[in-house]
Order: structure tokens, then C-alpha cells, then sequence
């Protein structure tokens, strides 16, 4: 059966500011009130575009961490990761606007150890404080061989609604949907120091959630 391209995460508001508008639109068209009924459409079409989930292609080589967004990357910076990595990492940050598809991704196979939401501001997410200062779920993430990854949901000036699928004790697939961040916002992943993984993606590089590799393991890890 054909799966309609559209996110379960999104279904209040794909109801309230989509699918009712639109009807409302069309009923007003019929009527040949255009001037209300194009606004009304226009309204709905984009919140049944922007709550859109395409099927992506999950690359299946060993070694590989996706992106957990679509979007920018924004940074790729050395960082210290008390919460869950205790300890220097990398970072790889993907900024996304409210054009990009909004679902989220697991970057890796693994088995969830932490789950943490923090409150917090709502700062720009191209604000270089958003990522210590915004609202965000942190999901720290054991990979098979052992290796800890953390992903993080961060909250941006728009969006003010971060939606997490997972809890602690849950095995996720690598490019499986884990939740949603609600009309632009950011989205990082940290390895370790020393870890093994390298950043694959570079600057301003467009990406994609469980498609485009962020980090890649270097050969013998």
C-alpha cells in the first residue's frame, strides 16, 4: 500500500491548519470569493508541504553516522561534552530552515542510554549561543561496537516544538525517524575524541536526514 507522504508527528496541526483551511478555501473559491479563498489554500498547501516525510535512501556500509536533519551544516568544531560524552568531541551542527523537511533521523544502529530534555531561550538557531543556551532533547546513543554518540534537538527562534520518539532503553536503526523539531530550527551530532570518526560533511554543505553521511570511520577503527 502506498505510505502518503506526510508526518503522524505533525497530525493536529496538518488537521487544524491544513486540511480544514484548505476545505474552507475551496468551499469560498466554489463561491467565487478569491479573495478569501486563496489565502485560506495558500495557508494549507504550505502546511501540508512543510510537514512532508519522503523515504530516503539509508547508506548500509559499517562506519557511518547520517545526518539526523536536513538543512546546512552550520559547524564542525571541537567541543566539551559533559552531559553524556564526559569529555572532548566533534561536533557537526545542521541548521534548518522551515523549507526543509523537518522529521528527524537516528544517525547510527544503537541501543538509547540517555534521554534529556533541557528548557531553556529561543535564541536564533544561527546564533552561535542556541547550542549551550536553547531548549533541547539530548539522546545519547550506543552504538553496537561500544562507541557513544549524542544527538541533539535544539530549539531555534520559530520553533518552540521539539518532538522525541525515543526513550532510554529503545533500539533504533540507523535513518529510522525518532521525532521532529516544528518550523526551523537545529540539529547537532558529537562523537568522541578519539573515537575513530572522522566529519565527512563540510561547510555550508546541503543535507539530508538518514542519507547524507556527517562522519565516517577511518579505516581499521
Amino acid at each position: 500500500m502506498a505510505r502518503l507522504p506526510l508526518t503522524h508527528y505533525g497530525t493536529v496541526q496538518i488537521v487544524l491548519y491544513g486540511a480544514l483551511p484548505l476545505a474552507a478555501g475551496l468551499f469560498l473559491l466554489a463561491r467565487a470569493a478569491w479573495w478569501a479563498g486563496l489565502p485560506l489554500c495558500a495557508l494549507a498547501l504550505f502546511v501540508l508541504w512543510f510537514f512532508r516525510d519522503p523515504e530516503r535512501s539509508i547508506p548500509a556500509d559499517a562506519g557511518l553516522l547520517v545526518s539526523p536533519a536536513d538543512g546546512v551544516v552550520q559547524n564542525v568544531l571541537d567541543v566539551e561534552e559533559p552531559l553524556y560524552l564526559a569529555g572532548r568531541g566533534t561536533r557537526v551542527g545542521v541548521f534548518l530552515s522551515v523549507l526543509d523537511v523537518h522529521v528527524n533521523r537516528a544517525p547510527a544502529a544503537g541501543v538509547v542510554e540517555m534521554v534529556r530534555y533541557t528548557p531553556g531561550r529561543f535564541r536564533d538557531a544561527r546564533d552561535a549561543r542556541s547550542s549551550a543556551e536553547n531548549e533541547c532533547n539530548a539522546v545519547g546513543i550506543r552504538l553496537d561496537d561500544g562507541q557513544r554518540i549524542l544527538f541533539r534537538q535544539v530549539a531555534g527562534l520559530i520553533a518552540r516544538r521539539l518532538v522525541l520518539a525515543v526513550r532510554e532503553g529503545d533500539r533504533v536503526e540507523r535513518g529510522q525517524r525518532i521525532g521532529m523539531m516544528k518550523f526551523g530550527s537545529y540539529a547537532e551530532v558529537i562523537v568522541p575524541a578519539g573515537s575513530g570518526f572522522h566529519p565527512a560533511a563540510s561547510l555550508k554543505e546541503k543535507v539530508k536526514a538518514g542519507e547524507t553521511v556527517l562522519f565516517r570511520a577511518a579505516a581499521g577503527r
